[in-house]
């Protein structure tokens, strides 16, 4: 599996212990960066990675920033990334099992390089599990068509 990875000048420590973990998990690794501490904008980190599971390049993605919330908000930007930010392993699991999430927001300042690990086997260890989760995630793809078509009408009422 091909996973992009970012973070912004404040997640450097937790994108470099998961980035080490997945590539001796055996996962391909795409960091499109900060690879330092000198100040970037956390908005076009996060595009990149969007971008990069949007459009194939990635199956999954992973986000740091300080709070994990600046990313998750730029990435869902994007049509067709359904980006969560989670703080434990059970959040990262039913991101993964009920949301379908494609892209794991992490913030280092609320989570230590560690847990940051245990949130990642988490995540990448559940799989979607469709059912009654599909139809909802099907109504957020239409939300991100809306986008650029126009309202999306509520099911059971008249357009």
């Amino acid at each position: 599996m091909r996973i992009a990875i970012g973070c912004d000048h404040r997640g450097l420590n937790v994108k470099r212990a998961v980035a080490e973990y997945l590539r001796k998990a055996g996962y391909e690794v795409r960091d499109v960066g900060a690879f330092s501490e000198d100040s970037v904008d956390y908005p076009d980190i996060a595009r990149d990675v969007a971008q990069a599971v949007a459009q194939g390049g990635a199956e999954q993605g992973v986000l740091v920033c300080s709070t994990g919330i600046g990313m998750s908000i730029a990435a869902n930007k994007v049509a067709g990334v359904r980006a969560a930010l989670c703080m434990d392993a059970f959040t990262a699991e039913r991101a993964r099992a009920h949301n379908d999430a494609n892209v794991l927001c992490l913030g280092e300042s609320v989570c230590t390089p560690e847990k940051a690990v245990e949130i990642v086997k988490a995540y990448l260890g559940a799989s979607f599990e469709g059912g009654r989760h599909a139809r909802r995630v099907e109504k957020i793809r239409q939300m991100d068509s809306a986008r650029t078509t126009g309202p999306i009408p509520r099911a059971g009422t008249a357009p």
